[in-house]
């Protein structure tokens, strides 16, 4: 269900790409346009009506809706179609919580899922008995069920707060460790399924997870590539992908995973070339790495699955410059699939490993220069 998009077909067929991701088979899609949502039901009640119609020649058991539905708005739809009602943001959770293998990204994966729920409480406990207790009584059982459980959730998030915390300061030991060995770190990011394992695998011959699906990875991966022109190692890691309207919940839980993209030296953006909705899809990469912090770290556009390009819309050179909001960025076409381009993208690797060690060498002499002989006058 999409309210409000100016390309509905493109926001459903992620929303269905989302849903098979989680298990789910889609059987119908409805669009509805709306100077604003409702307030109640988020679409207007003859929407509602030709939903829950429709669910039941079909044989639906539920219903998604593409944006993110308040509290209120979930529990009012539920009520009027008389069937599960979830949003985007809880498909998003549901895959996450299926996916994540270590134990970071499932720490990452509960405080959000916890987080989220902690404002659905009313729904959840919308069974409960809600009359007066008897004089002096503030609510009944269903009020007092109602706080216990928030007061388990909060502890909960507490408790786990925490111990993501303890994960956090390994991985800060483990970026010093690295940082002390002088190591110059890549980090991949883009759009979720535009091929960033399949891109890690090839440059590193590891054998990372890749499929064809969204957020096929989730926990962070990071190997040793070895650049021979160079004459040595950097650290490449893999992230987790970025989508449209990802959950804050999400952005915030995941922020030990994302912080390889704020300390990295370089990030390798990789682009889905053949997926025609890739500049709305770099814009939102982009908009994330500014939430994260990551804004200004040196980019090298990575456009990839030339493969999957007819012949007659190949570009003319395979590297070019790339206009990223406003600055001029390499751009590589390449295969992770095939190997087309990847040579091209080894060396401009190189030449920004040289790059940043030229530099960190002149700032070390200059530094030595003014501890030895002094300003001068």
């Amino acid at each position: 269900m999409d309210l409000g998009l100016p390309d509905f077909d493109g926001g459903l067929e992620e929303l269905g790409l989302l849903a098979q991701t989680a298990g789910l088979a889609p059987v119908a899609r409805v669009t509805c346009k709306r100077r604003a949502p409702d307030a109640a039901l988020f679409i207007g009640s003859g929407k509602a009506d030709e939903i829950k119609l429709m669910a039941a020649q079909l044989g639906a058991t539920e219903v998604l809706f593409d944006q993110t539905l308040s509290p209120a708005q979930q529990r009012n739809l539920e009520r009027h179609l008389d069937m599960p009602v979830n949003d985007r943001t809880l498909l998003i959770l549901e895959i996450f919580a299926q996916r994540a293998r270590s134990h970071e990204g499932k720490l990452q994966v509960e405080l959000a899922r916890l987080q989220y729920l902690s404002t659905r409480l009313v729904r959840r406990w919308s069974h409960l008995e809600r009359q007066s207790g008897g004089i002096g009584m503030r609510g009944g059982p269903g009020e007092a069920q109602i706080e216990l459980d928030r007061r388990m959730i909060g502890e909960t998030i507490k408790r786990t707060k925490e111990r993501l915390l303890k994960v956090k300061r390994q991985r800060q030991t483990q970026r010093r460790q690295r940082e002390r060995r002088d190591a110059f770190n890549i980090s991949l990011v883009g759009y979720t399924n535009a091929g960033k394992s399949t891109l890690f695998n090839a440059l590193v011959k590891a054998k990372a997870y890749a499929a064809d699906q969204l957020f096929a990875t989730l926990d962070t991966t990071t190997r040793q590539l070895y650049l021979g022109e160079a004459g040595r190692s950097v650290s490449l890691s893999d992230t987790v992908g970025f989508i449209r309207d990802l959950p804050h919940g999400l952005v915030d839980a995941f922020a030990a995973t994302l912080q390889e993209a704020v300390d990295a030296d370089l990030l390798l953006h990789v682009v889905d070339a053949a997926n025609p909705h890739f500049p709305e899809q770099i814009a939102q990469v982009q908009r994330v790495l500014a939430e994260i912090g990551a804004a200004d770290v040196p980019q090298v556009l990575v456009f990839n699955k030339l493969d999957a390009l007819e012949k007659d819309r190949w570009p003319l050179q395979l590297e070019d410059m790339f206009d990223l909001d406003g600055v001029p960025t390499p751009r590589f076409f390449a295969s992770a699939r095939n190997g087309e381009g990847l040579a091209g993208l080894r060396r401009q690797l190189v030449a920004q490993v040289n790059s940043a060690v030229s530099g960190s060498s002149r700032a070390k002499t200059d530094a030595y220069s003014l501890e030895h002989h002094g300003a001068a006058p």
